[in-house]
């Protein structure tokens, strides 16, 4: 045996001994805190009995935890994610209590209950002694996080690593480019503010570019535009295909495996990852043949589903298992703590936050962000040429608690935690790794449509038809990607009451769904996209009644005579093609604006109206049709303009002075890095622009 290998040994060895160690101290202290756990008979024994005792049963525990916890695991990977997460007390007291039955003095017992409590407790002490010393130790700490990734996939060779560099794309969901750089000089996210240089003595690595959405400022349109390098005729977050009858979800798995279907069908690509690439916590894999918690293969069934893999990978180790159940808890318990002091203080603007949403946000913020972040540290410790993952936990909080709410800051401070170990561990890998980091949209503040007027946009469009308005209309559901992520994770479908929609032989009444501020009406009896003219001969009054509420910025609907228009209050209608002389209602919406909406309308799925809510460009305020009050989907405010922050050893995104517009735009800049890696080569060439002029 070579000098190295012996002295490893030897250091693994001394680690063993001294988690042994502090675990047996650990069910001593707990032995004599807690009344119901006795290591000793009922007559008592002798010190050093006792200690025996102790120090047998924690090595049983450390063996069981060891060995057939990973098996346990892996049996239990058909059991629904979050139903493993409950499960890890039980199996974990139920592997103690194994442990003080096979120890030899067999006098040892604890309650089940109890078991429970003293199993955690171990297991977090002993992860910590270990984690502790394994730091000391390149080596031991590199094999002790490479257990986190893919099991499969043959060890690198020891010494061994490829010689070009590797791209991690951090998604960091709803950060807009202010918030970024508003949370860095606050001192709120330290490693990113390294990163661009802030702070004393700190070099800049990165450089932060704003770039800007498409009108439909979220997840599925930016995400599916980045990976897939195209987005087209993704109009919003939820829409209604007519000759289908079906109503389209970005965050349903269904309709997120047709949607990259769709995209690789247009550009004859299958990704920006398909080339020893992984796919983390995304809608869509990206070509990506490593996958985990990715919602566009969360439908299918058997073998070819490997996203739950990530599962397995994380929750392996118990001590893992262990701290996100407990951090799962603490996480809950601090939600319900903050929506109640903020219905106590009566904050404005507020939504409801009862329900499951406190388990929504404490899966986002706890459960999806450790098994996303264990996979992205396997995936880097195994070598691979190109990692996309996506980390919701801030879109998920600022919906409901604000973009710069207190909640949503200490996200971001936890996000940059993740980070700072992400890069820790890039210098333990077998090659260099070039962090991106990039959001997919930001969001905007301001209270509910519903709120301030007292009706929803359904509603509103009813009464535009001259139909009854019912007294208790239904709320739409939150767009978020994690309440799709927890129902995945659960194995329930991803549908949402009344999309399935079918209509009836009479005539149909219209069908309104809501993505953030962007509202959609569709006629589901007319087998084509309404013309204004066909809209006013059948509802007179409901344009007008649209364009002329307050709480609408501007309307965009199909135009027999002019080929398209926008209506805005007052009478103000702009054919599209005058909208750079004239832009009308789309002037307080910044650049880029009449460009958005010229390609949405180009959409064989744009709806018979689009209606953008109100905005308030000096407060950044936007009227959202969900029950949000941070939110994103249409135009306005910071929503549009997430931020792309790339190593200064990769090119410019862009030339100085031009701007960054449109996902698919993101995606060949991203396709040129990889290149200028000399990683994966994406086989299909950059094909030109398809944005309508």
């Amino acid at each position: 045996m070579s000098g190295a290998r012996w002295r490893r040994l030897v250091s693994a060895v001394w680690r063993s001994i001294a988690v042994w160690a502090v675990s047996t101290v650990t069910m001593l202290v707990l032995a004599g805190i807690l009344p119901d756990f006795r290591i000793q008979s009922a007559d008592g024994d002798s010190a050093t009995r006792i200690a025996v005792t102790a120090a047998l049963g924690a090595g049983a525990f450390g063996v069981l935890s060891s060995v057939v916890w990973p098996l346990l695991v892996r049996a239990l990977l058909l059991v629904p994610a979050l139903v493993l997460a409950l499960l890890v007390f039980f199996l974990n007291g139920s592997l103690l209590l194994l442990a003080l039955r096979i120890i030899p003095s067999g006098e040892s017992e604890a309650a089940p209950e109890t078991a429970v409590v003293v199993a955690a407790v171990m297991s977090a002490v002993a992860s910590a002694t270990g984690g502790a010393l394994a730091v000391r130790d390149d080596d031991a700490y590199r094999r002790r996080l490479y257990r986190l990734s893919d099991r499969r996939r043959a060890e690198v060779p020891r010494g061994v690593g490829p010689s070009t560099p590797g791209a991690v794309f951090l998604q960091l969901d709803g950060v807009g480019h202010d918030v970024l750089v508003d949370a860095v000089g606050r001192g709120l996210m330290p490693t990113v503010a390294t990163w661009l240089g802030e702070g004393q003595g700190a070099r800049t690595t990165h450089r932060l570019t704003p770039w800007r959405t498409d009108w439909s400022s979220q997840t599925g349109a930016s995400q599916l535009g980045i990976l897939h390098g195209s987005n087209h005729d993704i109009p919003a977050f939820r829409w209604y295909e007519k000759e289908t009858r079906v109503v389209m979800v970005c965050n349903r798995p269904t309709s997120a495996a047709e949607l990259q279907r769709r995209a690789i069908e247009r550009t004859g690509d299958g990704g920006l990852l398909t080339v020893d690439g992984a796919s983390r916590g995304n809608l869509f894999s990206g070509g990506a043949d490593q996958l985990a918690l990715v919602l566009s293969v969360a439908a299918r069934r058997g073998k070819g589903n490997r996203s739950r893999a990530g599962y397995f990978a994380y929750f392996s180790d118990p001590a893992n298992a262990v701290r996100t159940a407990l951090s799962f808890v603490a996480e809950v318990g601090r939600e319900i703590s903050e929506s109640t002091r903020a219905r106590l203080k009566k904050r404005r603007p507020r939504v409801s936050r009862g329900g499951l949403y406190p388990f929504i946000r404490a899966f986002a913020t706890v459960v999806e962000r450790d098994v996303v972040v264990a996979a992205v540290i396997g995936d880097m410790l195994a070598g691979r040429a190109a990692v996309y993952a996506d980390l919701v936990a801030y879109d998920e909080v600022a919906h409901h608690s604000g973009p710069r709410s207190r909640d949503a800051e200490k996200v971001l401070q936890r996000l940059d935690r993740s980070l700072a170990l992400i890069a820790q561990v890039a210098e333990h890998a077998p090659r260099a790794y070039r962090i991106v980091l990039l959001s997919d949209h930001g969001q905007s503040p301001g209270e509910t449509f519903r709120t301030r007027y007292g009706l929803g946009l359904g509603e509103l469009v009813r009464a535009g038809c001259g139909l009854p308005v019912p007294r208790k209309a239904q709320r739409t559901h939150s767009g978020a990607e994690a309440r799709a992520a927890v129902r995945a994770a659960l194995r329930r479908p991803v549908e949402e009451g009344g999309e399935q929609y079918r209509p009836s032989r009479r005539r149909s009444e219209p069908l309104v769904l809501a993505s953030g501020n962007l509202g959609l009406v569709s006629f589901p009896d007319v087998p084509h996209r309404m013309s204004r003219e066909e809209i006013d001969a059948r509802h007179p009054a409901l344009l007008t009644t649209l364009a002329n509420h307050p709480g609408v910025g501007f309307v965009l609907v199909r135009s027999e005579e002019h080929g398209g228009v926008v209506l805005g209050a007052h009478g103000a209608e702009i054919p599209l093609d005058k909208l750079d002389e004239n832009p009308g209602p789309l002037a307080d919406f910044g650049p880029g604006a009449a460009d958005a909406v010229r390609r949405t309308h180009a959409f064989p799925h744009a709806a018979d109206i689009m209606v953008n809510s109100w905005y308030d460009p000096e407060e950044g305020e936007v009227l959202a049709f969900e029950e949000q009050i941070g939110s994103h989907g249409g135009l306005g405010g910071e929503q549009g303009r997430p931020f792309l922050m790339s190593p200064l050893a990769l090119s410019a995104p862009v030339e100085e002075g031009a701007e960054l517009a449109g996902a698919e735009r993101v995606h060949r800049v991203l396709r040129r890095w990889l290149r200028e890696c000399n990683g994966p080569q994406v086989p299909v060439e950059a094909r030109p622009d398809r944005r309508a002029a």
